[in-house]
């Protein structure tokens, strides 16, 4: 049975349809008759209710809850959110403000001491930054840490438009006669800001903890554990090694690691911390028999020989070969019995990267003759990934 809400004008007419019923009598149809007048009043109260009811139902269930804000006898609070708390995913991840330290120049060094909080803007986005330590003008060159810390858009500065690359140029707010106007100049990125987590992207977090409820060290609860890290892109358990070990190889993300997603210690030390006692310090995760082994992913490279391409702009056809083979190893990944999901994604074979190369290039309206894929200078027809090894791509060459 569909559960949908009717209109105002079926609820009256039903209104009415059951005092007629009960009376035994057809009520007169002019508007202004007392019953058809209640009837409609009445029908805008059972729509509410009818509405309220749905809602309600929706809220039953993760996938459908809603992600606003809404109060409830006085309580304020957002579905979703609540759900996501309930099954241990916690809050959605917000977002961060990027730090970097600039170094400027100094007009004339006089022991001037500028306190924390002067402001450099980065005058393309509006971005302002603020200083986060006092900086003595004693030297002709100085630098300071900064904090993206406001934009236009009333942000904050927080997210992934508070980043910086190196060299970029930031101007003086308010520069003071000591400082040269030219600025400041980003030298090193402290931290790499990111933005508040989605909607889709938290629920389905939720639905995936729904899906892989803990089951007391099994393989989907490593995944889960080492996951509560915000700088984890994945995790790779397997049966360890040596009796009653566990191997735990991790992926970080981009923003945190270098492209490959190699993780640093400080975000091993973090998995495994996390896998030996839940966020609120109780060891809770790790069964008692087990030792957990935890290590970086390692990336296997491949290069590719393109041979005899045909394109109306070949260097625009190489750079979308190149592309669309660089998104295809580095999609390729372990597979685990028992967790990952079909189809398999640990293989690398010749027709696979041929595939690859024959839709980027037809979609330029481009042909090549053939394929070639190589692992360490020798050709090979295919090549399966192992325990913790992930795929990235080496070199492409056109001849």
């Amino acid at each position: 049975m569909a559960l949908s809400v009717p209109s105002a004008q079926a609820v009256s007419d039903n209104i009415i349809a059951a005092v007629e019923a009960a009376i035994g009598k057809t009520i007169p149809l002019l508007p202004k008759s007392f019953t058809r007048v209640l009837a409609k009043a009445l029908s805008g109260v059972f729509i509410l209710t009818y509405k309220y009811a749905t809602w309600s139902f929706l809220q039953y269930f993760a996938a459908h809850a809603s992600f606003r804000e809404t109060e409830v006898n006085g309580r304020r609070f957002v579905p979703l959110i609540e759900w996501g708390r309930l099954v241990g995913v916690g809050d959605p991840d917000i977002a961060t403000n990027a730090r970097c330290v600039v170094s400027f120049d100094v007009l004339d060094p006089d022991l001037t001491v500028i306190p924390a909080g002067r402001q450099f803007v980065h005058t393309t986005t509006g971005i302002t930054y603020i200083t986060l330590s006092a900086v003595t003008l004693n030297a002709t060159t100085k630098i300071v840490e900064v904090l993206a810390a406001g934009d236009p858009d009333g942000n904050g500065g927080s997210g992934i438009q508070g980043n910086r690359a190196l060299v970029d140029v930031m101007k003086w707010a308010n520069p003071l006669p000591q400082l040269s106007t030219v600025g400041g100049v980003v030298q090193t990125i402290t931290f790499v800001a990111s933005d508040a987590e989605t909607e889709a992207a938290y629920r389905a977090r939720v639905v995936s903890r729904f899906s892989a409820r803990p089951q007391g060290g099994a393989y989907a609860d490593y995944r889960i554990w080492g996951s509560d890290d915000p700088g984890v892109q994945n995790i790779y358990p397997y049966t360890g090694r040596s009796p009653g070990a566990v191997d735990v190889y991790v992926e970080a993300t981009v923003a945190t690691s270098n492209e490959d997603g190699i993780p640093s210690l400080a975000q091993l030390q973090a998995v495994k911390a996390l896998i030996e006692q839940d966020q609120s310090g109780l060891a809770s995760r790790r069964p008692v028999s087990a030792y957990v082994n935890v290590e970086p992913i390692s990336r296997q490279p491949f290069s590719v020989t393109v041979t005899n391409l045909v394109a109306d702009d070949p260097p625009a056809t190489m750079a979308t070969i190149e592309a669309a083979l660089d998104d295809f190893f580095r999609s390729r990944e372990p597979f685990i019995v028992g967790l990952s999901i079909l189809p398999r994604a640990d293989r690398v074979t010749r027709s696979g990267v041929s595939g690859v190369v024959d839709e980027a290039a037809s979609a330029d309206g481009a042909t090549v003759n053939t394929v070639e894929l190589t692992l360490a200078g020798q050709p090979i027809s295919a090549y399966t990934l192992s325990a913790g090894e992930k795929a990235k791509l080496g070199t492409v060459t056109f001849v």
